[in-house]
């Protein structure tokens, strides 16, 4: 089954926990919260978490909480990159952006508050989200720092393991709290693996995409001058590197059978996607 055949069976269901677990209660705050949590996407990392669970022989529900806990501190983290003192973008989700919406104020709160309630709804999950938060947190920092700086190659790819790979891995984790050391330690490094593969596709579809596919600014990185992939090996190299990080996250699930197939179509789909 593909990804995208997979992935239409579940992300209803995180769709409507996410509802539920972000009722809406009249509140100005609550409807920026909202707004930007149902705006849609991909929900890659609740899907990961799902798919994880699903490679180690637990089910959608036992890690349903866990799944959008990281949609939730995602779209915090979305909500905060688009702010005018981050990335300054105005469009995202093919949408005006939270800060465009309703102000500045209640988007930074509006963050806030959804990274809040990951904490609450997934308690058993909490340190290792916030340990994804802080690494998250760190390379955005970094990202920032780099901007208009020459970077080496490894500090690139210290920046992204930091701002986008521990937070994939993190959500492959999280759907296997109760799998082998064996199983989370190949786990962990199927996340790297496509945590890197996802930042250097992310950086090429800046270069090769428009606004309208994907929903937000294309060109961003060139603006800001930031480190990127293209910028500094090509777009031919940086393919090269994203499809090798696929197949080494291919090879760490050589320990599963047929149940992380949706793993491996995910890795996939991460290189060959357009948005």
């Amino acid at each position: 089954m593909s990804f995208e055949a997979w992935g239409a069976v579940h992300t209803p269901h995180v769709n409507a926990a996410l509802d539920q677990l972000c009722p809406a209660d009249g509140s100005p705050l609550r409807e920026a919260m909202r707004y930007s949590l149902l705006a849609g996407g991909k929900r890659l990392r609740p899907l990961l978490c799902i798919a994880a669970a699903e490679a180690v022989g637990s089910d959608r529900g036992q890690v349903l909480p866990a799944a959008c806990a990281l949609e939730m501190i995602h779209t915090f983290s979305l909500i905060h990159d688009d702010l005018p003192a981050m990335d300054d973008d105005d469009l995202r989700r093919g949408l005006p952006t939270c800060h465009v919406k309703y102000g500045e104020a209640l988007a930074i709160l509006a963050g806030d508050a959804l990274q809040a309630l990951a904490f609450e709804i997934a308690p058993t999950h909490t340190v290792l989200l916030a340990r994804a938060c802080s690494q998250m947190c760190l390379g955005q920092a970094e990202d920032l720092e780099a901007e208009g700086k020459v970077v080496t190659l490894e500090q690139l790819q210290r920046i992204h393991a930091h701002k986008t790979g521990a937070f994939l891995r993190a959500s492959v984790v999280a759907g296997a709290l109760d799998a082998s050391v064996a199983q989370q330690a190949a786990l962990a490094h199927y996340g790297e693996k496509i945590g890197m593969a996802f930042q250097i596709v992310d950086d090429i579809l800046d270069v090769t995409g428009d606004d309208a596919t994907l929903g937000k600014p294309a060109g961003s990185d060139l603006k800001h001058d930031k480190a990127t992939y293209p910028k500094l090996v090509g777009l031919d190299e940086s393919k090269r590197l994203a499809r090798a990080a696929e197949q080494e996250a291919l090879v760490a699930l050589e320990i599963f059978g047929e149940s992380a197939e949706p793993l491996r179509e995910i890795a996939r789909y991460i290189v060959e996607r357009n948005t």
